[in-house]
């Protein structure tokens, strides 16, 4: 797919001030969810791909000392170099914690990328998409690919968390189950309000509604809470 006109570097620069890079990579392995088209963003070019993240790598200042590094699938859809130069960048820019976003068919990856950064005096922040911890929901409806039902057991090899809100039969009390589950298990949350792309899940205009006069206003200030309303608040996409 041919995605040179999406925005790859921002600033975050509220809640836990850090830069972030959309990279590139050979795409996500579970592409089943149901509501996703975020993994069309991939070549399996390695040399492309990997030219578009130096370009974007280059543009990484470390003037929070944090970098976050999302690619539209997992850590392991990095080609090797891509992620050599992220080592190399971070320590250039003498950026002390690297988050990435990765998909539970790919825990038992995370010890050893963990393990590379360390050596480097780097802690790795490793964030995955649970969407919700109604398991029924998630595995029969959104089709996530978590054969897990325990959060806690989730949360082993996972810092942080994604979460998805404004999909049809999702309550008050669910949705407030779900932030609070989070909170409990993993470091940081983020809450993801669907919004309209090329699949077959649409947004429930009441569960929006129902979130934002109810809930957001309890977890808006939450510094370990991210609450994206479109999927381009952090600046890229």
């Amino acid at each position: 797919m041919e995605s040179g006109l999406l925005t790859r570097y921002s600033e975050i620069t509220e809640k836990n001030p850090r830069e972030i890079l959309l990279l590139r990579g050979s795409g996500c392995k579970w592409r089943r969810c149901s509501f996703c088209d975020y993994h069309l963003d991939f070549s399996l070019d390695e040399e492309s791909n990997y030219q578009l993240n130096k370009k974007e790598l280059a543009k990484v200042t470390g003037k929070y000392g944090k970098l976050e590094v999302i690619n539209s699938g997992s850590f392991v859809d990095l080609d090797e170099k891509t992620l050599l130069l992220i080592q190399n960048t971070c320590v250039e820019k003498r950026i002390k914690e690297i988050h990435f976003e990765c998909h539970w068919m790919h825990k038992d990856s995370v010890p050893e990328l963990r393990n590379s950064f360390a050596k480097l005096g780097i802690t790795t922040k490793i964030k995955i998409g649970v969407e919700t911890f109604d398991y029924d929901y998630r595995e029969n409806i959104l089709f996530k690919g978590i054969d897990e039902k325990n959060p806690a057991v989730i949360a082993k090899n996972f810092d942080e968390v994604c979460l998805l809100f404004g999909l049809d039969g999702q309550t008050y009390a669910s949705m407030k189950h779900d932030i609070e589950t989070g909170l409990t298990y993993f470091e940081r949350v983020c809450v993801n309000i669907m919004v309209e792309n090329s699949t077959k899940i649409k947004p429930n205009a009441e569960v929006i509604k129902l979130f934002m006069q109810e809930l957001y206003p309890l977890y808006k200030d939450n510094e370990r809470i991210d609450i994206l309303i479109e999927n381009t608040d952090f600046g890229v996409g």
